[in-house]
């Protein structure tokens, strides 16, 4: 079985000496292939490239990617401000009378301002020493997990749809054996309604017998059992298949809902109408998983 979900997420990170980054990719269901990137900045250029990268291997889903990095922080050195220091010291000795003693002066060393930190550049750029290509990289790898991921979660989902076909085949076959006695139902109503009315004495067999017969035939859901009988099949081909299913899986869905209402709405039985409407919950069911599939 080779169905595969919309539904997943993959992680990529890396180290180097300069600092670290992080890729991840959310997908969700979507229409079709909607892929929107959260990148920081100096990587703009590369939103065709990223865009290209998961358009090659994926069909359909809402993707969000996002690319965290994270700077080493960089080394810092420290240099006295000797203009504020002397602007202090010449006011404390115009103030005391005489230069200040060296406890003085480091008390004047803490006064903010008198002794800054300077950041020391590290010298590394997006362009530089492979940088770019590195963290790109990991955009690949993301995509490697988040594909194994919606693969995983297909094959459960496959298992599910199919256990859902099997319910839905046993439900129709019970529908067929409770169509059989649509015709005597139909007969008996229809025997019921003229006894009510006081008519069935003057109502010869041969009338009553063809307007049961056309009763009865409108009342056939022979057509729509072997049509929900031909969908499941068509099912079964389609999850058995490669490539993008969802779509399709999707429009088998409705035609089978389509004609799930059609025999609930022929049906003069009880107990047919109970099993139609059981089939109804089973493609409501088969229509909200197969919502995920890509």
């Amino acid at each position: 079985m080779t169905v595969s979900s919309m539904t997943g997420f993959g992680r990529s990170s890396g180290e180097a000496e300069w600092g670290s980054w992080v890729w991840e990719i959310k997908s969700v269901n979507g229409r079709g292939l909607d892929i929107r990137l959260n990148l920081p900045s100096g990587f703009e250029a590369q939103d065709g490239e990223l865009k290209r990268l998961m358009q090659a291997r994926l069909r359909r889903g809402n993707l969000q990617v996002s690319l965290r990095i994270k700077y080493a922080r960089p080394s810092s050195e420290l240099r006295i401000n000797s203009s504020a220091l002397q602007q202090l010291v010449s006011e404390f000795a115009e103030v005391v009378g005489s230069k200040p003693d060296p406890q003085t002066v480091a008390t004047l060393l803490s006064i903010k301002g008198v002794v800054e930190s300077e950041t020391v550049d590290s010298g590394v750029s997006l362009e530089s020493d492979g940088v770019r290509s590195l963290i790109l990289a990991g955009a690949s790898e993301a995509l490697e997990v988040l594909i194994e991921d919606r693969n995983r979660e297909g094959a459960s989902l496959g298992t599910i749809l199919s256990g859902q076909i099997s319910e839905l085949r046993r439900l129709i076959l019970k529908a067929e054996g409770e169509a059989e006695g649509q015709a005597e139902a139909i007969r008996e109503r229809f025997r019921m309604r003229l006894s009510e009315l006081g008519a069935e004495p003057v109502v010869g067999e041969d009338r009553i017998a063809t307007e049961v017969a056309v009763l009865a035939a409108k009342a056939d859901v022979s057509e729509e059992t072997d049509r929900l009988q031909a969908h499941l099949s068509k099912l079964d081909d389609l999850l058995a298949s490669t490539g993008e299913i969802g779509r399709q899986l999707g429009f088998l869905v409705q035609e089978l809902n389509r004609e799930a209402n059609t025999l609930c709405s022929k049906s003069a039985l009880l107990s047919l109408t109970e099993t139609g409407l059981a089939i109804k919950s089973v493609i409501d069911q088969l229509k909200e998983q197969s919502a995920n599939v890509e």
